[in-house]
């Protein structure tokens, strides 16, 4: 069996998009994925399956939440290797301690052009950023709710991505090692 995580992207914010972590599970359940756990209702999900291909996996899942939701779900899958790697090598591990101003953004695949002087020009003194291989780690003492870096990652980069913090992340990890 694979331990995957799945991140869902833009689920449950604002009222928009509600999709709830127990019919999400009974609809992971019916496609066979097992041992499903979730964290949170902003669509972090921990399974297990024997499936090897993560993008027809993503995009079967992406479906069947637009079949049943009728919205559509950019949906993230990570192995669970994958998430290791990217808390291994995080470059702030001092921000740990505040772990609600440390984020990771999950990129959906290498950006083919990667504009550091543009997201230097965005962001604030306090900030600190990292492109790693296919995470983009961001250090915002103020918050990213205030950052202009955080706003305009995606667009700079010029691909889709989800963020988490570093909590988050953590409690995910967490989830999978149950």
């Amino acid at each position: 069996m694979n331990t995957f995580v799945a991140l869902f992207r833009g689920v449950n914010v604002g009222g928009k998009n509600s999709l709830p972590m127990k019919e999400l599970v009974a609809l992971l359940e019916d496609i066979g994925l097992q041992k499903i756990r979730t964290y949170i209702q902003s669509g972090n999900v921990v399974f297990q399956t024997t499936v090897k291909d993560t993008s027809d996996l993503a995009k079967r899942i992406s479906a069947e939440i637009r079949k049943c939701f009728a919205f559509e779900a950019h949906v993230f899958l990570l192995r669970i290797e994958a998430l290791d790697e990217a808390m291994a090598k995080n470059p702030f591990s001092e921000a740990e301690a505040d772990p609600g101003r440390l984020h990771l953004w999950f990129l959906a695949s290498e950006p083919k052009i990667r504009n550091l002087d543009k997201l230097n020009e965005l962001k604030k003194d306090s900030e600190r950023f990292y492109l790693g291989d296919k995470v983009f780690y961001l250090h915002a003492p103020e918050g990213v709710g205030r950052s202009r870096l955080a706003a305009s990652v995606e667009k700079v980069l010029g691909v889709p991505m989800t963020a988490r913090n570093w909590r988050t992340v953590c409690k995910i990890k967490e989830l999978a090692e149950k």
